[in-house]
């Protein structure tokens, strides 16, 4: 028998106390369209995958356990993150905590493998590379975007 093979991921759901509360303070960190909302979840776009944010009663405090973000530029993470109220977390990632208690590392696309493709980008109005070290990760995958 032919097990599934993972593909990628389409969503992540993150609770929250209160969706516009958390649509506010994410919009004051990332630049971000809005895909739905309803009265007890919104949707935001990230291409052609999304986060859920889900209002919940329940409180909880994430960690270790935590959702690691894409950016194109986190060079003013820690100072946006400040600005809206969330706790930046000690260690060797840049992560934080949200008001709800959803840990968020934040990672810069051209670090890493992780790839949109080509025809995604240019649909999100981006024009992204990778480093040197991104590059030759993928490479020894046999993943090596096409950079156009």
């Amino acid at each position: 028998m032919t097990k599934p093979k993972l593909v990628g991921m389409n969503h992540v759901a993150l609770e929250v106390g209160d969706i516009e509360e958390a649509l506010a303070f994410y919009g004051r960190i990332f630049d971000f369209k809005l895909r739905g909302k309803g009265p007890r979840a919104a949707f935001i776009d990230m291409g052609d995958q999304f986060i859920n944010l889900t209002q919940t009663d329940a409180p909880h405090r994430d960690s270790p356990r935590h959702v690691g973000i894409v950016v194109d530029d986190r060079s003013q993470i820690r100072r946006l993150v400040e600005e809206a109220g969330g706790e930046l977390l000690d260690g060797p990632f840049l992560d934080f905590l949200d008001p709800w208690g959803n840990r968020i590392e934040v990672v810069q696309y051209d670090n890493i493998q992780f790839t949109k493709a080509p025809h995604v980008l240019r649909g999100m109005g981006m024009s992204l590379d990778k480093n040197d070290s991104a590059r030759r990760e993928l490479a020894e995958k046999g993943m090596a975007p096409d950079m156009d």
